[in-house]
């Protein structure tokens, strides 16, 4: 068990899901609804759980990757992402699902979520493939997958401050 790989596993399931919405646009609204709920709660679970576990962890190792300076830079750019991905989210629930506004809101939260996971696997999880111990990984991969079975019915989403998450956990 590693974080990383528990990470990289989510994004993976991420993308998987969003290419079977790409293939459902014929699909009954209850099935859409039944992905995108499940869509849903990936996302906002393992955005939370990586602010709970992992970026507090890279602020304290890490030194900058994939064109970051610092750990500081990664972390204030992903929170910011995590943001721009709830907002996302949230805009889907406004229109009625398998509409074009519904479709083109989706299509915005992926696009939020790709930028994202291809800017965190360059950065942050470069970074603290690096510099983490595997002993800590494991330890880390343990609690993320835990944390996110404990959520598996989904979460309240809050957007986070990125100056204040830096500030509170540096």
């Amino acid at each position: 068990m590693d974080i990383v790989e528990v990470i990289l596993n989510d994004h993976h399931e991420q993308r998987r899901l969003f290419a079977l919405l790409d293939e459902m646009h014929a699909s009954e609204t209850s099935s859409l609804d039944a992905v995108w709920k499940r869509m849903r709660i990936l996302l906002e679970v393992h955005a939370k759980a990586e602010e709970e576990l992992f970026y507090p962890e890279l602020l304290e190792l890490g030194k900058g990757a994939g064109g970051k300076d610092s750990a500081e830079d990664e972390t204030t750019d992903a929170i910011h992402d995590h943001n721009e991905i709830r907002d996302a989210i949230a805009d889907v629930s406004k229109h009625p699902t398998g509409t074009p506004e519904w479709w083109a809101a989706v299509a915005k939260a992926n696009e939020a979520n790709g930028d994202h996971m291809a800017e965190e696997e360059r950065e942050g999880l470069t970074d603290f493939r690096q510099h983490a111990s595997l002993e800590l990984r494991h330890r880390l991969g343990l609690a993320f997958s835990i944390f996110e079975s404990q959520h598996a019915a989904g979460i309240e989403p809050q957007d986070v401050s990125p100056e204040e998450y830096v500030r509170g956990h540096g």
